[in-house]
């Protein structure tokens, strides 16, 4: 009867295990393969050079110039991200109309969760386009902006100038995920019982106490998952770079990882060593996924 039970189950886990290994693990091992080789991507001819291309990326500036910026990013766009998040959930969730402190949050906080998600609903190309426009230099919104208010000395060739376009493509990305992350912290928030802010109102805890004392704390997991997640966001965040900045920016001042790997990939016609650019991309992924998980672990609070 039990073997009866194992056949059962492995019979529909078999079709599910082959798409898997076909479609996901299969390219991975391609790609390993690939950048190990020198394939040049237009031809059938690959010679083995083992560990070669990886002994170049160890030693290549412009990788780890890319990298540099994938690291800012990495660090900036994450942290102001959810805290921004958290802030207008905090705000429309759990802080009360009248100074309690509560769920209920702000009058009208429904229409305040379909206002800042809806930057989500916006194709990333079409946000890279939008944005381009809204910088632009001479017939920029944020530019003709400044002018009308008469601030002319702060107007820039924003995504022409090394120090403000790299913070420019941070803002957008900012933008574009804010209004996920308030969505997601919004229903964690509300998901905690409401005698826990009862008994902080009744032990005299204000907003801000309860905030960091008990709201964070219980919806921490949602907050550790959405930082694995926006960096794996931002260690690509290939799309709104090629559409905003194609070239890598102005000195290459904008150029992250992902945008290396195409350019040599289809412009210099370096497909094995593109590809060992890539496999070496995913593991630093998965570093991030791992060393995040270990360092914000924390006991999951009971209640």
């Amino acid at each position: 009867m039990r073997h009866g039970k194992y056949r059962f189950i492995a019979s529909f886990l078999v079709v599910p295990l082959v798409l898997y290994v076909v479609f996901v693990v299969s390219p991975y091992a391609q790609a390993f393969y690939i950048s190990m080789t020198d394939w040049r991507g237009f031809s059938g001819q690959q010679n083995f050079v083992g560990f070669d291309n990886y002994v170049e990326l160890a030693t290549d500036g412009r990788f780890w110039r890319a990298m540099s910026h994938n690291g800012l990013l990495l660090v900036v766009v994450p942290l102001v991200t959810i805290a921004f998040a958290l802030f207008l959930a905090a705000v429309t969730t759990v802080a009360g109309r009248q100074g309690a402190v509560g769920r209920g949050g702000v009058r009208g906080s429904r229409l305040y969760q379909v206002v800042f998600f809806f930057p989500q609903v916006v194709p990333v190309v079409i946000a890279g386009v939008l944005f381009g426009f809204f910088f632009n230099p001479d017939a920029g919104l944020l530019n003709g902006a400044l002018r009308v208010v008469g601030l002319d000395g702060l107007t820039r060739s924003w995504l022409g100038d090394t120090t403000f376009a790299l913070p420019s493509v941070m803002a957008v990305l900012i933008w574009g995920a804010v209004g996920f992350y308030y969505v997601l912290f919004s229903s964690a928030m509300k998901s905690v019982p409401p005698d826990v802010f009862e008994a902080a109102v009744l032990d005299g805890a204000g907003r801000i106490r309860t905030f960091w004392s008990i709201t964070l704390p219980m919806i921490w997991d949602s907050v550790q998952v959405s930082y694995i997640y926006l960096g794996i966001m931002v260690l690509d965040g290939f799309t709104l770079l090629q559409v905003m900045l194609p070239d890598g920016g102005p000195d290459g001042s904008t150029q992250v990882v992902s945008q290396y790997l195409y350019r040599s990939a289809f412009t210099e016609g370096r497909f094995g060593y593109a590809s060992a650019v890539g496999v070496a991309l995913c593991l630093v992924t998965l570093l991030l996924a791992v060393a995040v998980l270990r360092l914000t672990r924390r006991q999951q609070t009971e209640y």
